[in-house]
C-alpha cells in the first residue's frame, strides 16, 4: 500500500524524521502501521454496525417480552412456552448459530482466501445441501417425538400428569406447543448459513437485523391472533414459526444479490464438508455449554413451584440484551477476522483481535452488569408489571438477575475467547473445557437449588460461566496464542474503577421497590431514564478522568505498536 504525503507529514512531526528522507525500512514499518489502523478501524466500525443492528433487535426483544408478560405473565401458560420455545432455541444454538457457525466460518474464509468465489459458491452449495437434510429429519421427529421431548425436558409436568395433579395440562400443552415451534428450527438453520456467508463478506448488518422480524412476528400473533384462539397461549408458538419463516424470506434477495445463492447439493464426502462436519460434531456440545446448563436449569426448575420457568426466562432475557448487543455483536465481528489472520498466518494481528475485542467488552459489559445488579428491580417493573405480571414476580425476577448478572462479563469473554480457538480450527480444546464447566454447572445446581431454588439455578449458571472464560484465556496463555498486555490490563483497571463508582452512584440514588411502584408509570420511565443516561455520562466521564481515549479502540499508536 502507498504511503500518502499527508501521512508521510504526519508521521514526519511525529516520530521526528524529515519529510522525504524516508529510508526503506521505516517506509515498510510506516506502511505496517497504516494497515492495522485500518483494519482496527474496519472492525471498530464492523463492531458498530453489529451493534447498533443488535440494539434494533433487542429493543424489539423487550417490547416482545413485554408484550408476552402482560399477556401470560408468569404463570403455567407462560412457563410452558418459555420451555416450548427453549427446546428448539436451543438445538438453533447447536445447529445454527454455535456449533455450526463456529466450524463453517473458519473453513469458508479458508477456501475464500486460498481459491476464491467459484470455490465458495460450491462449498456454499454442498454445505446447504447437506446441512438442509440433517436438519429436515431432526425437524420432522422434534415434530412427531413432541411428547417424548416434553417428557425428557419436563419430567416434573409429566409426572403430574401421569398423577393428574394440578398441573397436568403443563404437560398436554407443551407437547402441543413443541409441534409448531419446532419447524423454526428448520428455517432459523438456513438463515444462520446465510448470514454466517454475508459475514464472511464483511455483510454483517442484514444478519444483524435479521432477528427483529422473529420479534415483529410474536408480537403481532400476541395482539391479532390470540383472540381467535381457544388457548391464547398457542399464538405465541404461532409467532415463532411465522418469525423462522419470514426471516428467511428476508435473507434470500441479499445472497441473491451477492452472487452466492446458489442450488442445493449432497455433499456428505466433500473435503470442506467433511471438515466442517468434523469440527462441527465436537462443537456441538463445546460451543453451547451455556445453552446446555440453561435447559437443565429447565428440567430442575420443572419440578419447582409454578413460575420458576417464567421467572428464569424473564431475567435471562435482560441478561441477553447486553450479551447480544456487545458480546455477541463482537465475536461476530471478530471470528472472520481471527480465521483470515490464522490462515495468512499472521499470528500479531490475530492476538491483536483478541486483545481489542476483550478491551471492548469488558468496557461495556463490566458496567452493565453492575447496572443490572443495582436496577433490577426498577427494570423489570417498567417493563413487565402490567396485566398478569405481579409485583410479586417483580421480586422474583430481580433475585434470579442478580444471580445471572454475576456472570455477564464472563459470558461475553466466552463470546470472544472462544473465537480464538475456532478460528484456528482447533474445536477440542474448548469442547474439554465446555465438558467441565457443565459437569461443575451440575454439582453447583445439586449445591445451591436445595436452599436457593430457582436463584440457585442461576448462579450456578454464572458460576459455571467464569470458569469457562477463565479455563478459555488459561488454554490460550498456555498455548501462547494470547495473553493479556500490560496495557490492556491497566485499561481493564480503569473500567472497572469507573464501573464501582458508577453502580455506587446508581445505589444511592435508587429509591425502594414499594416507593418506586407506588409512582405513576410515566414517572418510574423519566426517573429510570434520567438514572441511566446519567449513569453512562457519568462512567466515560470517569473514564475520560482516568485517561481513556476513542483512538485507545480504533488502533494503537506506532510507539506502542513497537513493543
Amino acid at each position: 500500500m502507498p504511503l500518502s504525503n499527508a501521512f508521510r507529514e504526519k508521521a514526519s512531526n511525529l516520530i521526528g524524521i524529515t519529510a522525504g528522507n524516508w529510508r526503506p525500512e521505516q517506509v515498510k514499518i510506516a506502511t505496517h502501521y497504516t494497515q492495522e489502523f485500518q483494519v482496527s478501524g474496519k472492525l471498530l466500525k464492523s463492531g458498530l454496525i453489529v451493534s447498533f443492528m443488535t440494539l434494533i433487535s433487542r429493543v424489539l426483544g423487550l417490547v416482545r417480552d413485554v408484550v408476552v408478560a402482560n399477556f401470560v405473565g408468569a404463570g403455567a401458560a407462560a412457563d410452558v412456552f418459555f420451555f416450548a420455545n427453549r427446546i428448539p432455541n436451543f438445538l438453533r444454538r447447536l445447529f445454527a448459530e454455535g456449533a455450526f457457525s463456529q466450524a463453517f466460518v473458519p473453513v469458508l474464509s479458508e477456501v475464500k482466501a486460498q481459491h476464491g468465489d467459484d470455490a465458495v459458491r460450491e462449498l456454499v452449495a454442498k454445505v446447504a445441501g447437506t446441512l438442509g437434510v440433517i436438519v429436515t429429519l431432526v425437524t420432522l421427529f422434534g415434530v412427531i417425538a413432541s411428547p417424548l421431548l416434553a417428557l425428557l425436558f419436563g419430567m416434573g409436568w409429566f409426572i403430574e400428569w401421569l398423577n393428574d395433579g394440578p398441573d397436568a395440562h403443563k404437560f398436554e400443552l407443551a407437547s402441543l406447543m413443541l409441534k409448531i415451534t419446532f419447524p423454526y428450527l428448520w428455517f432459523i438453520t438456513l438463515v444462520a448459513l446465510s448470514g454466517a456467508i454475508l459475514n464472511t463478506y464483511n455483510r454483517f448488518a442484514v444478519a444483524a437485523f435479521t432477528p427483529v422480524f422473529l420479534n415483529i412476528a410474536i408480537i403481532g400473533s400476541a395482539l391479532y391472533l390470540a383472540p381467535t384462539l381457544d388457548e391464547p397461549a398457542l399464538a405465541l408458538a404461532w409467532g415463532v414459526f411465522i418469525g423462522g419463516v419470514v426471516q428467511l424470506l428476508f435473507q434470500l434477495p441479499f445472497l441473491a444479490k451477492a452472487g452466492l445463492l446458489v442450488m442445493p447439493k449432497w455433499g456428505w464426502r466433500d473435503p470442506g464438508v467433511t471438515k466442517i462436519r468434523t469440527l462441527m460434531l465436537p462443537a456441538l456440545f463445546g460451543v453451547s455449554v451455556s445453552q446446555i446448563n440453561l435447559l437443565l436449569d429447565t428440567v430442575i426448575a420443572s419440578f419447582l413451584l409454578t413460575g420458576a420457568v417464567s421467572w428464569l426466562y424473564y431475567s435471562d432475557r435482560l441478561i441477553e440484551f447486553p450479551l447480544g448487543l456487545f458480546g455477541i455483536a463482537i465475536a461476530t465481528v471478530i471470528l472472520p477476522n481471527l480465521s483470515r489472520h490464522h490462515a495468512t498466518a499472521n499470528a500479531e494481528r490475530f492476538s491483536q483481535t483478541l486483545d481489542w475485542a476483550i478491551r471492548f467488552v469488558v468496557m461495556f459489559g463490566l458496567p452493565a452488569m453492575l447496572a443490572l445488579m443495582v436496577l433490577g428491580q426498577p427494570i423489570i417493573s417498567v417493563l413487565f408489571m402490567r396485566g398478569e405480571f405481579t409485583q410479586q414476580d417483580v421480586l422474583m425476577v430481580s433475585y434470579s438477575l442478580v444471580a445471572y448478572s454475576c456472570g455477564l462479563l464472563s459470558y461475553m469473554l466466552i463470546k470472544v475467547l472462544a473465537p480464538g480457538y475456532y478460528a484456528r480450527q482447533d474445536i477440542k480444546t474448548p469442547v474439554k473445557i465446555g465438558i467441565i464447566a457443565m459437569v461443575a454447572n451440575m454439582v453447583f445446581n445439586l449445591m445451591l437449588a436445595p436452599f436457593l431454588s430457582y436463584v440457585g439455578l442461576a448462579l450456578a449458571t454464572a458460576m459455571s460461566a467464569s470458569l469457562n472464560a477463565y479455563l478459555l484465556y488459561r488454554g490460550l496463555k498456555l498455548a501462547g496464542i494470547y495473553q493479556l498486555s500490560r496495557q490492556n490490563c491497566w485499561f481493564l483497571a480503569k473500567f472497572t474503577l469507573a464501573a464501582l463508582l458508577m453502580a455506587a452512584t446508581l445505589w444511592w440514588l435508587s429509591p425502594e421497590l414499594n416507593d418506586w411502584i407506588a409512582r405513576p408509570l410515566t414517572v418510574q420511565i423519566l426517573l429510570l431514564s434520567s438514572l441511566c443516561v446519567g449513569a453512562v455520562l457519568l462512567y466515560f466521564a470517569l473514564l475520560l478522568l482516568f485517561g481513556v481515549r476513542l483512538s485507545d479502540f480504533k488502533a494503537k499508536s506506532v510507539a506502542e505498536s513497537r513493543h
